[in-house]
């Protein structure tokens, strides 16, 4: 007997069923709330566009490169492009900056170019991070706030919204996260990775959304800390 298989579906299943429970759950909470009307749903679909200018690139990229228990944080690098300086960031797993992804600027104050960048990180000491199933977690994406950004040489508008991501997990029980991020075009949201933090502290979820609006839209990512 494949037990791995098994499992897998196993957890697939309860996923499918507690989506139908928090879906129920919104519904009966939300039963007295006014809809939206067409006019509003019509206006905001009409009055925007969904594409811009093509630019070269592929979206932005995120890769956690480890944890640096020292610090209490986690090392993550960015790549916008072939060409260009990745941005590393800082994730803090403690404090008052905790779950944040704040970009270390002192690395940049010197205008360094891509290869200096790439040394840095080569010279960090860090532990790695152990890839896990990302079918134990749910993804849940809510609609904050939606916006319009005039674009110079457009028409229209471009859709732009403020999009809440919040994981947690299939069992109901462990660690839960949650994050907003400024999407363009279309609300929408994957999970890509999730990898467990080396001595139990917690979770980093990599998640990918339409935060790049260019073409038809390219994906950006970020990285979310789950913790108990």
């Amino acid at each position: 007997m494949n037990r791995d298989a098994k499992s897998q579906s196993s957890l697939i299943a309860l996923a499918r069923t507690r989506r139908m429970q928090r879906a129920l759950a919104h519904a009966y909470l939300h039963q007295n709330a006014p809809l939206p009307t067409l006019r509003l749903s019509l206006g905001f679909m009409m009055q925007t566009a969904c594409t811009t200018e093509d630019v070269a690139g592929l979206g932005h990229r995120m890769t956690v490169l480890g944890v640096d228990k020292r610090e209490a944080c986690a090392y993550v690098i960015e790549e916008l492009s072939p060409s260009d300086a990745p941005i590393v960031y800082r994730l803090f797993l403690a404090g008052p900056r905790m779950g944040h992804l704040v970009p270390i600027q002192s690395w940049y104050e010197h205008d360094p170019n891509a290869a200096e960048i790439r040394a840095r990180v080569h010279m960090l000491e860090l532990e790695r991070c152990t890839k896990t199933t990302t079918e134990a977690w749910m993804l849940s994406t809510r609609v904050v706030q939606r916006r319009a950004l005039r674009v110079a040489g457009q028409e229209l508008p471009i859709r732009k919204f403020a999009l809440q991501l919040r994981l947690e997990p299939v069992g109901g029980m462990g660690a839960t996260g949650a994050t907003t991020v400024t999407a363009f075009l279309r609300p929408d949201a994957r999970l890509i990775e999730v990898l467990a933090i080396p001595g139990g502290a917690g979770v980093l979820a990599r998640v990918s959304y339409t935060g790049v609006p260019s073409g038809v839209g390219l994906a950006k990512e970020t990285i979310v800390l789950l913790t108990e």
